[in-house]
């Protein structure tokens, strides 16, 4: 495991986590009692898992189990996703103050389409009374405050993907990304100038591009229980070193699983990225990228080589405002490297120049790496058939 500076609290029924603010590596693990609070501002919650009012398989793996897991209330109701995220994409709220807006059509375009409520100004809150595929012909634009709900149908976007611009609270959820043609082309396209981003349980494969791109100057995203397969370059986020604009670009990757892409989980320039809880496997040429001034928070993953051994790359370049080239920095805390994995990371030193995500938001959910969320993550991320719950608000009348 390395140098790890994390300690891990068991109780007989629950798990607690919390960083080691002692810094020395063998020390043995000091038992949580009663009295005993994490120091702020490390907060690691443990709450005790729910049952949604609508049932699922998930909810019922997540008890057997007994993880400790996220978002185990969000689907209560139907808007109960809305400001729900971990992370940095915790503000997002989407269309919450809107009226529903009903797919009642796989086209393209036109009445009761999804690209119909998509272009729409007003804030709404889109769900889908259809199942199948929407084939679309161009790029699909979202604009601001709106949620795009798969629960309850299978919706499969091919062709082209999602582009996010200029947007701000926008959440997208349980929805298929497959089959994305052209150049340029990816399944979720953020650029620029976008803000209060979720991305949660989705599945995205085959993309010519990138499966998610996020770049000038968009951030505060969070990405969370997506399943990435069949693919190249995965996640970027921040797209050359000439946008020194990017600097402010921050991101949330949690409890996804990477599933034998090639890299890109993800490659990053500038930006500030806190991966937790994710399993990547049998990545072709690296796990993780880090580039130019690229503050990389790596806790409590799972790592798993195929033929590619090495997990981190560092990838020098130089920004269009110095003068000379400089990598990132990886801070590896917890993670789990299993089957001949090498981390590849560079000195303590080194990785003392990565933040801390305590220093933007409070709290988040983090379970110690175990065969137990590596089971979670590879049946229960990506698209799931979970009922729509109700739409227990009091807004306008729906539209399509």
């Amino acid at each position: 495991m390395g140098n790890q500076q994390v300690r891990y609290c068991f109780g007989r029924h629950k798990k607690k986590h919390q960083p080691n603010t002692n810094t020395a590596t063998n020390n043995p693990p000091i038992p949580q009692t009663e009295t005993q609070t994490p120091p702020p501002p490390y907060k690691y919650p443990y709450q005790q898992p729910s049952v949604p009012t609508s049932t699922t398989s998930t909810a019922t793996n997540n008890l057997a189990m007994g993880l400790c897991l996220p978002y185990t209330h969000v689907d209560s109701a139907l808007r109960a996703l809305a400001a729900q995220a971990e992370g940095f994409g915790r503000l997002a709220i989407g269309g919450l103050r809107g009226p529903l807006y009903h797919v009642t059509t796989l086209a393209d375009d036109g009445p009761g389409s999804l690209r119909d409520g998509c272009r729409r100004k007003e804030a709404l809150w889109i769900v889908f009374e259809v199942s199948g595929i929407i084939e679309l012909k161009s790029y699909l634009n979202v604009s601001s405050y709106k949620t795009i709900d798969g629960r309850g149908q299978r919706i499969k976007l091919v062709g082209k993907g999602l582009r996010l611009k200029e947007c701000e609270h926008v959440i997208i959820c349980n929805l298929e990304f497959e089959g994305g043609r052209g150049p340029d082309v990816d399944a979720i396209q953020i650029k620029p100038n976008s803000k209060h981003i979720w991305i949660d349980r989705c599945s995205l494969s085959d993309f010519d591009d990138g499966l998610i791109d996020i770049t000038r100057e968009s951030t505060d995203i969070t990405i969370s229980r997506c399943h990435f397969s069949k693919h190249n370059k995965t996640i970027l986020i921040g797209g050359d070193p000439s946008h020194t604009g990017d600097r402010c670009m921050r991101a949330t990757i949690h409890h996804c699983f990477f599933d034998g892409t090639r890299q890109r989980h993800p490659r990053v320039r500038f930006a500030k990225v806190h991966l937790y809880n994710n399993y990547t496997r049998n990545w072709g040429i690296y796990a993780i990228c880090a580039s130019v001034e690229s503050e990389i928070y790596s806790q409590c993953n799972i790592y798993e080589a195929g033929e590619k051994k090495v997990a981190f790359k560092y990838l020098s370049e130089k920004a269009a405002d110095r003068a000379e080239a400089n990598t990132g920095c990886i801070k590896s805390e917890g993670d789990l490297f299993v089957c001949g994995t090498q981390a590849g990371l560079l000195t303590q030193s080194h990785e003392s120049n990565t933040f801390h995500p305590s220093e933007y938001y409070p709290s988040w959910t983090v379970e110690p790496p175990s065969d137990a969320l590596k089971h979670y993550i590879q049946h229960c991320t990506g698209w799931q058939h979970i009922h729509r719950p109700p739409d227990q608000s009091a807004v306008a009348q729906p539209c399509s």
